[in-house]
């Protein structure tokens, strides 16, 4: 057999722990991605001279191809190979970052992004849906996707590290040059190491009517919560953009329940266990999102920190991320039902968030940011963990690309609606208390205070509902997630797995 060959059905794969090495690369490439280039953003934006109006293209452009052609992506991984697709993404998002890094103009930039978002999605659900079919052994399998899940969770923080160091001691072009060798090490190591099993294609025709659906639906969706944070709820191209993600999103879910070969077959969403981890693990995104954007902005411009200080200041949370994932959640996921780590891993993050709630122009790191962001990470990652394994558990192989692709997609669309949200939320109570304390503040220095205050008292208004959409999260979970039996061996992914056996417990985005 050759080394690119497919395994045979059934056999665990000799080399899955080698091929787990460079799955978690790629996931790590890509979650950086999304942090790395906010710290650069102020740098590039100078150097390229993009206007104020313009520069959310920057992230708007990989966030709509990203959230918009997932779900197609999802479903090329299926048809085509998920380790022809990993590997495609991987060389893509690497020529995609290249043009960004030497990027000339605005138009480069924003071409390079939404590149990067198109392979983006044919990358992330392929990587989620090789483990799901490489990894049929309950115990392995929560080792693994506790790896998944800590890279998953963490990496994001680190990306704001890195990109403090490239963008303060290199250059901005650093953050996307990055990725290059990223990219090179995870496909040259994917196409030697990773072989898929036989018998998981689904090589039914492509659905072409749910493929334009869904993207324009998604794309309609993410970009109308996009634009709501820079125009506002009331704009009438906002509205516009809700009411055709509406439309648009029904005729997708009619179409599919009718076509021989649906894009997403309904049976990956409508299982009440599977359907209740895409929901909490989207509201549970919202909540996370919201909160980097605020305590990035409340470090450096109320506490004044560089942009490095300001990314090992997360470290705290990226640590209670590994260890949640990794010695909480993968210990317990074979022992006890999934909601009971899910519902109090969003909690647990909820009591943390409620710490940051504290909030004022003089709090102390260790007091209230520390245990705050520690505790947040350590609920985050337990609950990630058994949501990112469950997520493609019980379905049938020919399915594991477009159920990881559902994952990836809470993930993208709660990231857009929670950084609209809770900006929205913010600049409003910011806005008010600047307004009711303004008349009081005599000179320059007052003036500033009060603005400085403001700020953040808009931050710790939105990190309320936070508080809140974490509780809804936690909620969900215990009530809709499947108990399943502790320490069952039937896995998605596994040639002969019904698509309704989902014994084991365990839970992008």
């Amino acid at each position: 057999m050759s080394r690119t060959a497919d395994k045979a059905p059934g056999v665990p794969d000799a080399g899955r722990w080698k091929a787990l090495v460079f799955i978690a690369l790629a996931q790590l490439m890509v979650v950086l991605d999304s942090t790395i280039v906010n710290i650069a953003l102020p740098s590039a934006q100078q150097d390229l001279g993009i206007s104020d109006g313009n520069r959310q293209w920057v992230v708007t452009a990989y966030a709509l191809a990203f959230g918009g052609l997932l779900l197609f992506g999802g479903r090329i991984a299926d048809l085509w190979g998920r380790k022809r697709t990993f590997v495609t993404g991987l060389a893509g998002f690497a020529a995609a970052s290249a043009l960004g890094g030497a990027a000339t103009n605005e138009a480069m930039m924003f071409g390079s992004r939404a590149l990067q978002g198109v392979f983006g999605a044919l990358l992330a659900p392929a990587a989620l849906s090789l483990l799901a079919v490489m990894f049929t052994d309950a115990k392995e399998r929560a080792k693994a996707f506790g790896i998944y899940g800590a890279i998953a969770g963490g990496g994001a923080a680190v990306g704001l590290i890195l990109g403090g160091f490239l963008t303060e001691y290199l250059d901005w072009r650093w953050t996307f040059f990055v990725n290059i060798p990223f990219a090179v090490v995870a496909a040259a190591g994917a196409w030697f190491v990773i072989h898929e099993p036989e018998g998981g294609r689904n090589r039914s025709p492509l659905d072409i009517p749910g493929v334009i659906l869904s993207t324009l639906g998604l794309v309609a969706l993410v970009y109308g919560f996009t634009r709501a944070e820079s125009a506002g709820w009331s704009d009438g191209l906002t509205i516009g953009m809700f009411v055709g993600a509406a439309v648009l999103l029904l005729a997708f879910v009619l179409v599919e329940a009718r076509v021989k070969s649906p894009l997403l077959p309904l049976r990956v969403v409508t299982d009440r266990s599977r359907g209740g981890i895409y929901l909490s693990l989207g509201l549970a995104i919202i909540a996370m999102f919201g909160l980097f954007l605020f305590l990035t902005y409340y470090l450096q411009i109320v506490k004044g920190y560089s942009p490095v200080k300001t990314g090992f200041a997360f470290l705290p949370m990226v640590a209670g991320m590994i260890t949640g994932s990794t010695q909480i959640g993968t210990r317990l996921m074979t022992r006890v039902a999934p909601r009971l780590l899910m519902g109090p891993g969003f909690l647990v993050a909820a009591v943390g968030m409620l710490l940051l709630t504290q909030l004022e122009i003089g709090t102390s790191y260790a007091a209230v940011l520390l245990p705050g962001m520690l505790l947040l990470g350590l609920g985050m990652g337990t609950a990630f963990m058994p949501a990112m394994s469950l997520a493609t558990q019980g379905v049938e192989p020919r399915d594991a690309g477009v159920a990881s692709a559902m994952v990836n997609t809470s993930q993208q669309v709660g990231g857009a609606i929670g950084t609209a949200l809770l900006n929205t939320i913010a600049a409003s109570a910011t806005t008010s208390y600047i307004a009711d304390h303004i008349g009081s503040a005599a000179t320059r220095p007052q003036q500033q205070l009060v603005q400085l205050e403001g700020m953040v008292q808009g931050y710790t208004s939105a990190i309320w509902f936070a508080v809140g959409i974490l509780v809804v999260a936690a909620v969900i979970a215990l009530t809709f997630v499947n108990a399943g039996r502790p320490g069952g061996t039937a896995v998605a992914g596994s040639a002969g797995a019904a698509e309704d056996e989902v014994p084991v417990p365990v839970i992008a985005h």
